[in-house]
């Protein structure tokens, strides 16, 4: 694991000049991830602590574990067996209730696999597949493939901790969009989770006052905009 991430640091550090320097001020990339969370229950932590501050997020979650019954995390079936009423008195809205019990559905069907088949699947088809699941979506699921499944290379270039990294680290006058970051961020492949760790530090340096200035001014690419094709009115 430890050469792994001499590895990425080593690429990213080789082929973005900016990106040493910010590596060398963050230090060590720390991130372990927890392997051992089934699907299952990362998703519906997911779901739970949606649009919810920290602290209040995981009272919630904490709540439902205990609505549901003994076990030590609810099973699919225990999820579906609950009424919207008991769902409802542990905090959760209407809206996490219906994801819940979507996911529980989905779970039971295959769409959502267990840890031993999702470990054997690829990136996007793991996204394909669980941003099947009502409330969960490519961000979500972005997320489960860093912080759960380790792997490698995702870019979650919607999220704004990275894009306002990337603009703090670079020196942007603007957030980048997206897709500009998505093409820019192709020369960290195949490192690319460990690169928007990097870019998560960034702002925490930001803050402190002790991120470095780029080492040089970029250029973003340039993404073509579609032209509308006006119909012309009939006469």
């Amino acid at each position: 694991m430890k050469r792994s991430k001499s590895r990425a640091t080593a690429h990213l550090s080789r082929v973005d000049p900016t990106l040493a320097g910010l590596i060398k001020a963050s230090g060590p990339f720390t991130l372990q991830p927890d392997l051992s969370c089934p699907p299952f229950q990362s998703l519906a932590r997911a779901i739970t602590h949606q649009q919810l501050n920290g602290t209040a997020a995981q009272s919630i979650f904490k709540r439902f574990i205990a609505a549901c019954g003994p076990e030590p995390f609810p099973a699919p079936r225990t999820v579906l067996a609950m009424s919207d009423a008991q769902l409802r008195a542990a905090g959760l809205s209407f809206a996490k209730i219906a994801a819940l019990k979507d996911l529980a559905a989905k779970t039971i069907e295959g769409i959502v696999p267990d840890h031993g088949k999702l470990t054997a699947l690829e990136n996007e088809e793991i996204i394909e597949r669980l941003t099947q699941v009502r409330g969960i979506g490519r961000w979500t699921v972005e997320m489960m493939l860093m912080f759960q499944l380790g792997r490698p290379d995702i870019l979650p270039v919607d999220d704004f901790g990275v894009r306002a990294g990337f603009r703090f680290a670079y020196g942007l006058r603007k957030m980048p969009k997206p897709k500009a970051l998505a093409i820019y961020g192709e020369r960290w492949a195949p490192h690319r989770s460990t690169a928007a760790w990097y870019l998560w530090r960034a702002v925490e340096l930001k803050r402190a006052g002790k991120l470095p200035e780029p080492v040089e001014r970029i250029r973003m690419p340039r993404i073509q905009r579609k032209k509308r094709l006006r119909k012309k009115a009939k006469r």
